[in-house]
């Protein structure tokens, strides 16, 4: 029996989730239950999985366990862009080799394609809109990136448009950034919304129970999940944990989980929205990987998400949130001097799973156990499509892309503590000095 020793504790007060339409979560497992299939973590990961393997095999129960409430964790927690192109920042042109960046288009593509469709199928009410995204820059370091994804993006077949910056107050409203590339194709939506929605039209075959963390396990000829109010055994376990899934005994010290930080203020009155000006909904992702990301929602409402901290037991620290709040503001006030007295209604922190050498894990972990984990930055696109080809794989589906996931190398191993985390947050604030004015 092996004893979980870190389980998820976000905090209190994600935008999204108070945002979006309340729901009543499905009650926690009581007692002993038996399943052929059960998967831990109901993010976009585990929600395609249970989905499409419900699908798969339609006779089956799948079990699907979440810790928290659906919404409430890190599915909800990101910038809500679902993103279809490439950005290798390790190369050159943001896009390396072409025959990888094709494969990942196709990836990305089919995440949205199948979130597109169960939103549409069900009525999901998640302000998904088909918006694009702005890559803005600030300095003519960050235009230089700019030029280099887009010749990048030209060799994938992407084309994307060059705006300077005195055209940007029509399209974003600040004069702050001196140059952006516009891409089309990448989708803007509220993710708790999503997620919740999703987990509300799930097929009659899967069980989801919430409130339900695991505590310990117990690996055998089957798996049994203990909880402090049972039981759960299952012939197989899929895990769509992410960083947790070290703690359930998988990949340790191969696993980054790293928070970013989001507020987002109270929407703006018709007055501000007049002074802001620009479209009515828009996505700016930095041209630095480091620098803010900045939303106009469909309630118009601004997200303002920079700051990075690493934290090895994926748990988030109030500290380090009050102080990036006050990061956020001066981020905000920057691009939005006409909107000073427009304040942030919620701020919070959210984990992303990072690997050293940006690969995730796709396929078996070990007899009886599966995972689809650590997306790196990706998890709408790539969650939801590497969720929904385990789910194919396990069924015995073969095709180009489970091909290309399956022969990922996997995340590198990393050094120990406490040098992991010493070197880690210091490259994080190294990168955060380095992107400047664009934070």
């Amino acid at each position: 029996m092996q004893k979980i020793t870190s389980l998820p504790a976000d905090d209190a007060l994600p935008g999204w989730y108070h945002t979006s339409q309340p729901r009543t979560p499905r009650p926690a497992h009581v007692g002993q239950k038996h399943a052929r299939w059960a998967i831990v973590g109901a993010g976009l990961t585990g929600l395609a999985a249970a989905r499409q393997l419900a699908l798969n095999f339609p006779n089956d129960e799948v079990v699907l366990i979440e810790a928290q409430d659906v919404g409430f964790g890190s599915s909800g927690r990101n910038a809500g862009f679902a993103i279809d192109v490439p950005h290798d920042i390790g190369a050159k042109d943001y896009i390396g080799d072409v025959t990888t960046a094709n494969l990942i288009l196709k990836l990305n593509t089919l995440g949205q394609n199948y979130l597109r469709g169960i939103v549409k199928e069900h009525g999901i009410a998640c302000q998904m809109t088909e918006s694009g995204k702005y890559q803005a820059a600030v300095g003519e370091k960050g235009v230089a990136i700019l030029e280099a994804y887009r010749s990048g993006l030209e060799k994938i077949g992407r084309h994307a448009e060059m705006i300077p910056g005195k055209d940007l107050p029509d399209h974003i409203g600040t004069s702050y950034y001196q140059q952006a590339l516009y891409i089309p194709g990448t989708i803007l939506l509220q993710p708790s919304a999503l997620v919740k929605g999703l987990a509300d039209n799930l097929p009659s075959n899967v069980t989801l129970y919430e409130n339900t963390p695991i505590t310990s396990i117990d690996y055998g000829d089957k798996v049994t999940l203990v909880h402090a109010q049972g039981t759960i055994t299952a012939d197989t376990l899929i895990l769509t944990n992410n960083a947790f899934a070290a703690h359930f005994g998988f990949l340790r010290g191969r696993l980054l989980p790293t928070f970013l930080y989001g507020s987002l203020t109270r929407p703006l009155t018709a007055e501000e929205q007049a002074q802001l000006g620009g479209k009515p909904v828009w996505g700016v992702i930095p041209a630095h990987p480091f620098g803010s990301t900045v939303r106009r929602t469909v309630d118009n409402r601004i997200l303002m998400r920079n700051s990075f901290s690493f934290h090895p037991d994926g748990r988030p620290r109030e500290k380090q949130l009050k102080h990036n709040i006050e990061t956020h503001r001066k981020s905000f006030e920057r691009r939005f001097p006409m909107l000073s007295k427009v304040d942030f209604e919620y701020s919070w922190s959210g984990a992303i799973c990072l690997s050293d050498n940006h690969e995730g894990f796709f396929g078996q972990l070990a007899p009886n156990v599966y995972g689809a984990l650590c997306c790196n930055g990706l998890g709408i696109t790539r969650g939801t499509a590497t969720g929904k080809l385990l789910a194919d794989m396990i069924a015995g589906e073969r095709n180009e892309l489970i091909d290309f996931l399956v022969a990922s190398p996997g995340p590198n191993r990393t050094p120990p503590e406490p040098f992991l985390s010493m070197g880690v947050n210091s490259v994080l604030k190294w990168g955060q000095f380095r992107a400047g004015l664009e934070v």
